[in-house]
């Protein structure tokens, strides 16, 4: 079968069962548009804005095990589209970018809309490839989702010189794809699992610290049934939450810098720390000097071997796929005799609960003023937990992951490692094209829903019912919160001054808009939105408390054990 090079990317894409992209049109890719136009497979979905099609990508990859994919053209599309690559990047995230690129005579020329992409992006990809001969288009493409969802996932790019696209070959996609330097360990080393659970099972004061590869493994099924054997204490990362119920007895909320007391004592003063998944971040263990001045045994549990022991030196390193390890970890204790120490694991529940009776999380409720931890008790009522959230980056995104109780994986997407305004509305977008039949909500700032705003003709053009939730204080919040803390009140363009009337923004756009001034209504607001407005995008305008602030807190180069529970601890 004799294809061109655009029509071979098309049917990479089918062969790969890829039933939606999101891009954005240009002149070096205008051949794949061609291509995509005359079959029915693969949906097509046109973004406002080249960053936002990778986001949205992104969000539909983190809401399924699938890899996401975006399109865009040459030059300023490939440069719009890196914020949203490096975020995928810093939270391994499995996807495929192809960008167009100019002729391959051109390359290296100044060319219109040209620039170096495979340079730009090499620092905030998996990996990357140009490719120069039409031949090649098959076996690259299969080499970036293998790239992509294998191993420690990733963001690949594929970058395609327009000639290319036009040229043409025989097409037969390959059926296996074997790479000579990548080889990813999935099984754990045996013995390292046995002395982990040999190890966990002398544990005196045990503690699970679980991160967003148990999400990426899909592994919470067997997370959930480890910690249920083993009966210790756990707590799940920004990136990890719904790897373990939230409403679970055992579970003690995040740790980290907006974490829970419980969490951060119990992590802090453990005698065996099994992690799983996570990376021991800065906004995790605070000062490492200060995490290791309490001597403990760590287990650790990766599939990247560069992410061990690499800001905290660990005692058991096990390289492998998390969902495997765990596996294996149950098997050898479901067939051993040896349990938990009870009289000592008692022991240490009893001072967890007296951490526990801190009740850190407890914020002074308004009848006058909207609380912005109040709306989100509320979305969680409303929704019964069950929703997808999505959230920016700020003060909002704080208090969604503080009090929305994630139950279940895939159900929270937010920004972890790269911290990227902007990404709420087309991670929604991302997560409601793969998941219909859940609601989604968009948690979000005046601030950040303002960077990717004009995705509401997106989501208007493709009917996509989410709930925005903006928590509206007037300020950039968290900049606020720490120029107040931090910085002796000085509010340097933190303000956001000239707001638009976001409400009748969203109705200009052909949405339900929404604005909600008293604690009264709250309740009210966002029933109408999920129940009479269900089928229809409701833009939720909540004017908050600007004055309020995110509690618990560390402050950065503080150790964990240096919360900041309340203003009254200042």
């Amino acid at each position: 079968m004799v294809l061109t090079g655009a029509e071979i990317v098309i049917r990479c894409l089918q062969e790969e069962k890829v039933e939606h992209v999101f891009g954005y049109p240009g002149g070096a890719v205008l051949f794949i548009y061609d291509a995509l136009f005359q079959q029915d497979q693969v949906r097509h979905v046109l973004v406002r804005h080249e960053q936002a099609a990778v986001h949205a990508a992104d969000g539909y990859a983190r809401s399924t095990q699938k890899v996401g994919v975006a399109l865009v053209t040459s030059g300023p599309g490939a440069t719009n589209a890196v914020t949203g690559i490096a975020t995928a990047f810093c939270d391994s995230i499995p996807m495929v970018i192809v960008s167009g690129q100019v002729p391959t005579a051109a390359i290296g020329q100044d060319a219109f809309q040209e620039v170096d992409t495979v340079g730009i992006t090499r620092p905030c990809v998996k990996h990357n490839f140009l490719v120069k001969d039409v031949r090649d288009i098959a076996a690259t493409m299969k080499k970036a989702f293998y790239l992509a969802r294998t191993g420690r996932p990733g963001p690949v790019l594929v970058d395609i010189p327009k000639d290319v696209s036009m040229h043409k070959c025989e097409f037969e996609y390959p059926q296996d794809i074997a790479m000579r330097s990548y080889n990813p360990v999935v099984k754990g080393h045996q013995g390292q699992i046995r002395k982990a659970v040999q190890l966990l099972l002398e544990a005196k004061r045990p503690m699970i610290y679980t991160g967003g590869g148990v999400i990426l493994s899909d592994a919470a099924e067997k997370l959930t049934r480890l910690t249920r054997l083993l009966g210790y204490p756990i707590t799940n990362t920004l990136m990890g939450l719904g790897g373990y119920p939230a409403s679970d007895r055992q579970y003690l909320g995040m740790p980290g810098m907006h974490g829970t007391f419980e969490a951060n004592m119990a992590m802090h003063y453990s005698d065996v720390l099994l992690a799983v998944g996570a990376r021991f971040d800065d906004r995790v263990i605070g000062n490492p000097a200060h995490f290791a001045e309490e001597p403990r045994k760590i287990i650790h549990v990766d599939i990247d071997p560069s992410s061990i022991s690499k800001r905290v030196k660990v005692d058991v390193p096990i390289v492998g796929d998390v969902k495997e390890v765990l596996d294996e970890m149950i098997r050898q204790l479901e067939s051993g005799e040896a349990r938990p120490n009870p009289e000592a694991l008692a022991a240490w529940w009893k001072q967890i609960e007296e951490w526990r009776s801190r009740n850190c999380m407890v914020f002074r409720n308004s009848d006058d003023i909207i609380k912005p931890q109040f709306v989100i008790q509320k979305l969680w009522e409303v929704t019964g937990g069950e929703a997808i959230v999505t959230s920016d980056v700020g003060q909002h995104q704080m208090w969604a992951a503080q009090y929305y109780g994630f139950d279940k994986p895939r159900r929270w997407l937010n920004s972890g490692g790269l911290g990227t305004m902007g990404v709420g509305l087309p991670y929604a977008m991302g997560a409601k094209l793969a998941n219909p039949e859940l609601p989604v909500a968009c948690v979000t700032g005046e601030g950040s829903i303002q960077m990717n705003i004009q995705e509401l003709s997106t989501c208007r053009q493709f009917r996509l019912p989410v709930k925005v939730c903006l928590l509206n204080n007037g300020y950039l919040g968290m900049v606020r919160q720490w120029q107040e803390l931090f910085h002796g009140g000085r509010y340097s363009e933190s303000y956001m001054d000239s707001l638009p009337d976001f409400a009748a923004l969203a109705r200009a756009y052909g949405h339900v808009g929404i604005r909600v001034d008293k604690p009264a209504d709250v309740e009210g607001a966002l029933r109408e939105a999920f129940g009479t407005h269900k089928d229809e995008l409701v833009f939720l305008d909540f004017q908050v408390d600007p004055t309020e602030n995110v509690y618990p807190m560390v402050q950065g180069g503080k150790g964990l054990t240096e919360m900041i529970l309340s203003a009254e601890d200042l």
